[in-house]
């Protein structure tokens, strides 16, 4: 590797870091704020929170990725012929394959590490998130319960604390159950603790009563107890059956939907559609990326900005993910137009590098300028 590559390698391998660093966090705060609500009811401490979102980061990056690589090497490349490095370059005869070298290694290691995401890293980790959450939501030893307040635990469940020892026990409880609507009742206990075990979630009271009141009748009962065990959910609610998203499975899973007989037939569409498109984003990362590259080392190198050419290169990656978002979208009601996913994906592959392998001429009075 030339020392010129070394260089400018260095300084888009910095930018790659920081730039994605930058979307990756602004994706991240934005999409944790919906999980603020976990945190207020469910009780979440900062540890399980950051896990949680931290989970979700593979996701991020699938989408970061191509953006950031293409802001750094437009970015990059401006620079480099703003400060005349490239008029210099091209003067001592290097190629415009050799101008383009760093920026394209840079693009096949993103690439590489596109498929590493796609195929292996976000259906994991996604699966991860889902499950989390989904315990998070289903499980009653998740609830914060705030002392000295009414906590609804569920739709038909009141639970009421006094106080929360350091060590976990729940003292001065009361718990209305009405899931019952001909027989609400009421329990009263000194103190208590909540437990998660395989048949679902459960309080254990010690020293207190229960007390119900007849509908029928009107006739008022109390039973005394020295422990009792109310179980806030079934095994049957705890152990749900949850259905898996797209994201959630891997290359192979979305290529074999048959084997799986709960997917509903209007699904196929999408989930498919999600499997070819785990194939093709890494690639439209090097499409985004040669489009930078041809457009800006494929003209003449001049004093002025590259404002110009900055603008037309981010039109043109816009327009081709405005153009692959529609696809998608209707290739999911329409398989047939598969094959068109892929040759969107290629056509700024192949365009970009025939264009930028393309010498500009100079001669005389411009080329003199470009020098000078």
């Amino acid at each position: 590797m030339s020392g010129f590559s070394r260089y400018v390698l260095k300084q888009l391998f910095v930018g790659m870091i920081l730039v994605t660093a930058g979307l990756t966090c602004v994706i991240w705060l934005t999409q944790s704020l919906k999980f603020v609500e976990m945190i207020v009811n469910r009780g979440l401490t900062t540890g399980v929170f950051i896990y949680l979102t931290m989970l979700l980061l593979p996701n991020f990056l699938s989408i970061v990725l191509p953006i950031a690589l293409f802001t750094v090497i437009v970015f990059t490349y401006s620079k480099l012929i703003t400060d005349r490095e490239m008029v210099v370059m091209r003067a001592a005869g290097l190629s415009q394959h050799a101008l383009a070298r760093p920026g394209l290694i840079l693009t096949l290691l993103v690439v590489a590490f596109g498929y590493l995401i796609n195929i292996y890293l976000l259906p994991q980790s996604y699966r991860m998130f889902r499950d989390l959450q989904w315990d998070i939501r289903n499980s009653y030893t998740h609830i914060l319960l705030q002392e000295g307040a009414f906590n609804e635990a569920s739709k038909d469940i009141t639970v009421y604390v006094r106080e929360r020892s350091s060590d976990g026990q729940l003292l001065g409880i009361l718990v209305h159950d009405s899931r019952d609507e001909k027989k609400p009742y009421t329990l009263l206990a000194e103190r208590g603790a909540m437990l998660e075990g395989e048949e679902g979630s459960r309080v254990v009271m010690y020293n207190g009563n229960r007390q119900e009141v007849d509908p029928v009748t009107h006739q008022f009962s109390i039973l005394y107890f020295d422990r009792y065990i109310f179980e806030m959910e079934s095994a049957s609610e705890s152990t749900g059956y949850r259905f898996r998203e797209s994201r959630e499975r891997t290359v192979y899973e979305l290529f074999h939907l048959e084997e799986d007989p709960d997917l509903e037939p209007q699904n196929i569409g999408k989930f498919t559609v999600e499997g070819h498109k785990r194939l093709i984003s890494p690639v439209s990362a090097l499409g985004y990326a040669l489009v930078g590259l041809a457009i800006l080392i494929s003209g003449t190198f001049s004093r002025r900005t590259q404002s110009r050419r900055i603008i037309v290169a981010a039109i043109i990656v816009i327009a081709l993910q405005a153009a692959m978002l529609a696809l998608e979208n209707a290739t999911a009601k329409n398989l047939s137009l598969v094959p068109a996913l892929y040759v969107l994906g290629l056509l700024p592959v192949v365009g970009g590098y025939i264009f930028m392998l393309h010498t500009p001429k100079t001669r005389g009075r411009k080329h003199i300028e470009a020098i000078g």
